[in-house]
């Protein structure tokens, strides 16, 4: 299960899972809004079986702080956030019963270092990384695994309207000189999906310090 499908992220990570024999749900936010208990609940009362939830489903809400709209900064919060909890909580219920499963999270390099006007966006994903250490220790005596996965600056549709200057910034952090890969850090998470005794780390994916 791939939450926020529609993506470029979620469209690789999808193909590589669907190779290595995964049967892959990955719906968008048309079809899934994880801010929604309801829709939530009524998705995964679907599911007989889950053995791996991404979390991939996010957006973004840039504005300088005397700028920042309130119903924008929680509809961040409400998607990055509390919709990755719904699905986790929902994911994990299942999994119990299955005594295995894995939740990786997407989450970023904002959580740590965010760029000025990332307020809303990197508190949320610093939540994420609470989030998945405190499911992971829960869990753990399940056979769950949690893991949240920083794929770096990745060239998608999210990051198209990223102005070139704030786009050289950033290489410009890169030990490396180059970022990240969508094929590269799909690849991770379908490495990591296979993985059964990782549990409660964050994996950074690019060359910053």
């Amino acid at each position: 299960m791939i939450t926020g499908g529609e993506g470029d992220f979620a469209k690789e990570i999808s193909a590589q899972l669907k190779s290595s024999g995964y049967i892959v749900h990955a719906p968008g936010r048309r079809e899934l809004d994880v801010r929604s208990a309801a829709a939530v609940e009524a998705w995964f009362s679907e599911l007989e079986r889950v053995d791996l939830l991404v979390n991939n489903a996010g957006i973004t809400g840039d504005a300088l702080l005397a700028r920042q709209n309130p119903e924008i900064w929680g509809d961040v919060i409400d998607t990055n956030l509390k919709g990755t909890h719904l699905c986790m909580q929902k994911a994990a219920i299942t999994m119990m019963r299955q005594h295995d499963g894995h939740i990786i999270n997407i989450g970023s390099y904002s959580a740590f270092h965010p760029p000025v006007g990332q307020t809303a966006y990197a508190a949320s994903k610093a939540g994420l990384i609470g989030l998945t250490k405190s499911y992971a220790r829960e869990l753990g005596k399940r056979n769950i695994r949690c893991n949240c996965v920083l794929p770096g600056f990745l060239e998608t549709k999210m990051t198209a309207k990223v102005c070139e200057e704030a786009r050289v910034t950033a290489l410009k952090r890169h030990a490396l000189g180059r970022f990240n890969t969508v094929n590269d850090a799909a690849d991770f998470v379908a490495f990591l999906a296979k993985s059964e005794n990782i549990s409660g780390q964050v994996f950074q994916l690019d060359s910053r310090a």
